[in-house]
């Protein structure tokens, strides 16, 4: 061997390749550091729930804290809050008949042990455990989740206020319902029966604040169950939480206002009381004691033994989310109801200006948007544009984002609005951008509009933009009855307002589109063409004048004006757009918005046309009904 040869190193050739490979394969030390991230990232799945909410104790994970407790009661809130009137009525109803199996079983064991107050009280948690364990709603159990919101300026007193009326109104007719069919059903014996009529007379007959004492420790029993169930990890422990605290109230000699609604409704239909009597002697005390029992003994003890950290996992620093002292007090008579889980917006422009609203998807691929939201602004004295990246939240999926992703979510969008600025800024009006994120996407349209004070919204419509989100969510109850705003949904086929086509109705839609034409006319110079269809040729000169009248009263005589006589009104249109760069087109009377959201907005000459097409539909009065069915 020579004394200059290599004595260390890979040798020549095919161990060589060897000696590379091994150089870049990962050590073991790297092997175990990614397994170990992954470990944290399983770890962290499992132990935060979509909302952000802990799913596991932070100390001792098998035991939440106080302000963990509180976190998923929020969490709760934040989605119970924001449910349609509907649902939250049938789930009442649901949890107000189940009431009435507590109702039967207790005076059905009664009637068999002879009146045993233990033995005949056995079965009487059934009914409540039905509802809890069941998701249903329950009056007495909404007395914590959403004060606690309350309390925290994210939902307004009147927002309280509504839960609290319909879960109240649904737990009552399905107690109603229950009763009648207890009453004329032959369901429970006569012996049974007779214990019933006993139980609600023994109510009627109590003095009003004795009642509303004994109420008052039932309404804190019910409150500090809602309490014990957030803190407990499984069924088995909520069902014996539940089922412990809920004897306690016939052991104890309490009311329960389900519950004695139910009663007094069973001695009503048995001709035995009046109704005024027995609401005002019976149900009213036992209800305010619930109430008070829940809120005062229960809600706002346990909400000042939490610290300041307790909204850990719903806010982080640069989020608005809460409500003014006059938004708490009075909800959208002074702004909004509810803060939506995340919302970086900084708050209001002055009074007087003209906001134009555009709540975006894609920051990357609705620029056209701006840019159009931005040219009608120029021509409006003192107008801003607020640009809202809207970023859905998953509410269909065992896990949704965490808190970490969250903020990176925040990020990101500021990111991706880092361009829209860009295009912003080469328009003489002001603008400001934000993010929100929560999963009722297209719910928060008409949120931020309102809290806005928006005079237009301006949004683009296609498959990934957020009527597609808003269709999986519960329409009916989430379009108001009025629209706050006048509304612009724009299918982009790129931006190009040099030759602009309006068609003309006798509605204000088509008014709405006018004054969209003058500004674009004054912006961008557009030639503006008018086309009105009469019904047939013998309407023609009537639709020639209408069309003239309406061209001077809308400042467009100096459009070209033209009138089709064939009274198809869509291929009239897809004609006269072959020339033309940009379509407006109004709201038919049944609306335009309940269209889009219900997938049945089908115009043909969306497909048909070449160019760029805007429809608008004007704020208007019209009721709900007449919005979703056009009568």
């Amino acid at each position: 061997m020579s004394d200059d040869a290599p004595t260390d190193g890979p040798p020549d050739g095919a161990d060589r390749g060897t000696a590379d490979a091994t150089a870049d394969a990962p050590s073991t030390a790297d092997v175990h550091e990614d397994a170990d991230e992954a470990e944290r990232s399983v770890r962290e799945a499992i132990e935060r729930s979509r909302s952000g909410a802990p799913a596991v104790g932070s100390v001792v994970r098998d035991r939440f804290t106080s302000d963990e407790i509180f976190q998923r009661i929020i969490a709760a809130a934040d989605e119970e809050i924001t449910s349609g009137s509907r649902e939250l009525f049938f789930s009442a109803l649901a949890g107000g008949f189940a009431i009435t199996v507590t109702f039967m079983l207790y005076v059905t064991l009664k009637a068999e042990t002879g009146g045993d107050v233990v033995l005949s009280a056995m079965l009487y948690p059934l009914g409540f455990i039905y509802i809890i364990i069941g998701g249903y709603q329950l009056y007495t159990e909404n007395t914590l989740p959403p004060v606690a919101l309350t309390l925290e300026r994210l939902a307004s007193v009147p927002a309280l206020l509504r839960n609290w009326v319909v879960v109240l109104a649904g737990n009552f007719a399905g107690g109603a319902l229950g009763a009648a069919a207890l009453a004329f059903g032959s369901v429970i014996s006569p012996a049974a029966g007779g214990y019933a009529v006993d139980l609600a007379q023994t109510g009627v007959d109590t003095p009003w604040w004795s009642l509303f004492s004994k109420a008052a420790f039932a309404g804190l029993i019910v409150a500090g169950v809602v309490w014990v169930e957030y803190a407990a990890r499984d069924t088995i422990s909520r069902l014996v939480v539940v089922y412990l605290a809920f004897l306690a109230i016939p052991l104890g000699g309490l009311y329960h206002s389900v519950v004695s609604f139910t009663e007094m409704t069973y001695l009503v239909l048995q001709g035995s009381l009046g109704v005024g009597v027995g609401l005002w002697e019976f149900v009213l005390p036992v209800l305010l004691g619930n109430t008070a029992g829940g809120v005062v003994l229960v809600t706002v003890v346990n909400y000042f033994q939490t610290t300041e950290y307790r909204l850990a996992s719903a806010r982080f620093e640069g989020a608005t989310r809460q409500l003014s002292l006059r938004e708490w007090l009075l909800g959208g008579l002074a702004g909004r109801s509810y803060v939506p889980l995340i919302d970086t917006a900084e708050g209001h422009h002055g009074a007087g200006q003209f906001r134009i609203v555009v709540p975006i998807s894609n920051p990357r691929t609705e620029t056209a948007l701006v840019k159009l939201a931005c040219t009608l602004a120029a021509q409006k004295q003192n107008a801003v544009v607020d640009i809202v990246h809207i970023v859905q939240m998953p509410d269909r999926t065992p896990r949704g984002y965490r808190v970490d992703q969250r903020q990176r979510i925040v990020e990101q969008s500021d990111t991706l609005l880092a361009d829209i600025r860009d295009v912003a800024e080469g328009y003489d009006v002001d603008y400001r951008t934000s993010t929100v994120v929560s999963h009722r996407s297209f719910q928060e349209i008409f949120d931020v509009a309102e809290r806005e004070d928006a005079d237009l919204v301006l949004m683009g419509w296609g498959e990934d933009r957020l009527w597609s989100n808003g269709r999986a969510e519960r329409p009916l109850d989430e379009l108001t009855n009025s629209l706050s705003a006048d509304v612009l949904v724009f299918k982009d086929r790129g931006l190009d307002a040099s030759r602009v086509l309006l068609s003309v109705a006798d509605n204000a839609h088509a008014d709405l589109n006018a004054e969209v034409a003058s500004l674009l006319r004054e912006s961008a110079g557009s030639e503006l063409t008018l086309l009105r269809v009469a019904r047939d040729a013998d309407h023609r000169e009537e639709a020639e004048q209408f069309l003239e009248s309406w061209a001077a009263e809308h400042g467009l005589a100096d459009a070209d004006l033209v009138v089709d006589d064939s009274g198809d009104v869509e291929a009239a249109i897809v004609r006269e757009a072959e020339d033309c760069s940009l379509l407006l087109v109004g709201a038919t009377s049944r609306g335009l918005l309940s269209r889009l959201v219900t997938d049945s907005l089908h115009f043909d000459l969306v497909s048909d046309v070449d160019c760029s097409l805007l429809l608008a539909e004007r704020a208007t009065d019209r009721s709900l009904w007449a919005r979703l069915f056009g009568r």
